[in-house]
């Protein structure tokens, strides 16, 4: 079981960080990955992180103005999320990669999703 924690509003250029917390497993056993999905539009990998050597990915809506790390001692990952734009509003999910058959940033690789996290840019 994946959490993170409540609705989130941020003016456009604002930062805001995620936590996902692992309860009921591991974490560090897991590469762990954060989605998104906007109204309308498919559920999409934004970054994902390896358990191993902590590799990360990133899409490229994202590239240089996220960051994903993980504090396996404190079993989460987090999401910094700097200069936000009105485009980045979406319900965010982390969850866990169980199809370790290759190192993927997509939804289909992964499982133990959370309950997702609004978050909203606005002025």
């Amino acid at each position: 079981h994946l959490a993170e924690s409540g609705e989130k509003l941020v003016q456009p250029g604002g930062s805001l960080r995620l936590s996902c917390l692992a309860s009921r497993f591991t974490m560090r056993h897991y590469a762990i990955g954060w989605f998104r999905q906007a109204p309308g539009k498919e559920r999409e990998g934004i970054s994902c992180i390896k358990n191993n050597d902590e590799s990360t990915f990133y899409a490229d809506s994202v590239k240089g103005r996220f960051t994903i790390s993980r504090d396996n001692a404190k079993n989460t990952v987090y999401l910094q999320m700097d200069s936000l734009k009105p485009e980045d509003t979406a319900i965010y999910y982390c969850a866990a990669q169980v199809d370790y058959s290759q190192f993927m940033c997509v939804p289909s690789f992964h499982g133990y999703w959370d309950q997702g996290t609004q978050v909203t840019v606005s002025s």
